[in-house]
């Protein structure tokens, strides 16, 4: 980047990330645009990081108010946070998801000077938790996210195709990335679930009804009953927690009520801990039916474990062995493909995780998305330069114009 910017992130709940994609990618980016020397700030909603204000990793989180209600949080802190960052003239704002970008219109016709992007996270509309009206409006974002930015950044190559075809718009194409982990030899977290190494498969995820958890205790539960040789004292531990969504916690954990002892719900981890269970399951599964470019994926990845996900277009961005795909939604096959991985010769898994994590280093690498954010910020900025010189040649020739009739 040529020179530094005062750039703010709106949309995410905040930083630290505590917990959700969009918040570990945004804390990510911003520490690492932050030590590059431009001034970040990351908005946060005050139930979220807690403080005002505070550095962290150089970033400042900045908390607002929100109306805490499902429909009304996003929104109503995306609207507080745009009126705060036009005021304190930032150089670029930058809205994370298609709700947030529903504003994107505001900086553009109230401070034409700053560049607006958007980065398309996910397909949110087609998330289950969302109602009719609620999809209507997001579709609105879509829209949006597309037509009042500068540039729009897309997460997947799947979502970029989505938006060349349903709204004719052009994004780049950046995607989510991850560190690049080492595994951690300490067991101490393993120790408060009563876990071994290499006896459990990962699952992490918000437990939302689109991340599909339903279907893989279903799976695991008719496994361990049918195939009780195959799976021995493996055992399924379930990383993460609910979001407004209290009923689809309970009825999991009630599914689950009979085989206490071998489905582990760990809650929501983070740092050291989330680290060692990655680092010493056998196996990660994502079942997810929707998503946008999963991060959970990714560090699973990151980790050298052979991941097992559904057929989406997201997953088969990452996953192309087929003998670690299953069939959106089907139970049965998704058993099959557990059955099939876990008979694996273990050179054959240590051989697909390590592919996995090559893939990971060699494509989703966090320096060459900072640098392309960058460019993104500053290709923005030349094409706002390049319209007010247009803007101001239109005047200047009116001008003239009018000189010429007065004469």
């Amino acid at each position: 980047c040529t020179h530094m910017l005062k750039i703010a992130m709106i949309g995410q709940k905040g930083i630290p990330a505590r917990f959700g994609g969009v918040e570990t990618h945004v804390h990510d980016l911003s520490s690492r645009l932050a030590k590059l020397g431009h001034n970040v700030t990351a908005y946060s909603r005050k139930w979220y990081t807690k403080k005002d204000t505070a550095f962290i990793n150089d970033v400042l989180a900045k908390s607002l108010p929100s109306i805490r209600t499902k429909h009304l949080d996003t929104i109503s802190h995306t609207f507080l946070a745009t009126i705060d960052a036009i005021n304190e003239e930032y150089d670029v704002i930058h809205y994370h998801g298609v709700g947030p970008a529903l504003l994107s219109w505001i900086p553009r016709l109230f401070a034409p000077e700053i560049t607006v992007i958007t980065t398309f996270h996910s397909i949110d509309r087609k998330h289950a938790k969302w109602g009719t009206f609620a999809k209507m409006v997001l579709t609105v974002g879509e829209w949006m996210t597309g037509k009042f930015a500068h540039k729009t950044i897309s997460v997947s190559r799947t979502i970029q195709q989505y938006m060349r075809d349903v709204y004719d718009v052009k994004t780049v194409y950046i995607p989510n990335g991850v560190p690049n982990y080492s595994k951690s030899t300490k067991l101490s977290a393993l120790q408060t679930w009563n876990l071994q190494p290499n006896k459990y498969i990962i699952a992490v995820s918000r437990l939302i009804k689109h991340k599909g958890i339903h279907y893989l205790i279903l799976a695991f539960k008719d496994l361990k009953l049918k195939n009780p040789e195959l799976l021995k004292d493996m055992k399924l531990v379930i990383v993460g927690d609910g979001y407004y969504t209290d009923e689809y916690v309970s009825s999991l954990k009630e599914l689950a009520k009979d085989f206490s002892d071998s489905i582990i719900f760990t809650g929501f981890q983070s740092g050291d801990t989330l680290k060692q269970l990655f680092s010493h399951a056998h196996m990660m599964i994502h079942p997810s039916d929707q998503e946008g470019l999963p991060i959970t994926v990714l560090e699973g990845m990151s980790f050298s474990l052979p991941v097992l996900v559904s057929d989406i277009p997201e997953h088969r961005e990452l996953i192309t062995d087929k003998r670690f795909l299953f069939k959106r939604s089907n139970i049965e096959n998704l058993k099959e493909q557990i059955k099939q991985v876990l008979s694996l010769d273990t050179d054959k898994k240590i051989i697909a995780g390590e592919r996995n994590k090559k893939l990971v280093h060699d494509d989703y690498n966090w320096d060459t998305i900072v640098h392309n954010t960058e460019q993104v910020y500053e290709t923005g900025k030349i094409l706002e330069i390049k319209k007010h010189q247009k803007q101001s040649i239109y005047l200047q020739s009116l001008r003239r114009l009018k000189s010429l009739r007065k004469m």
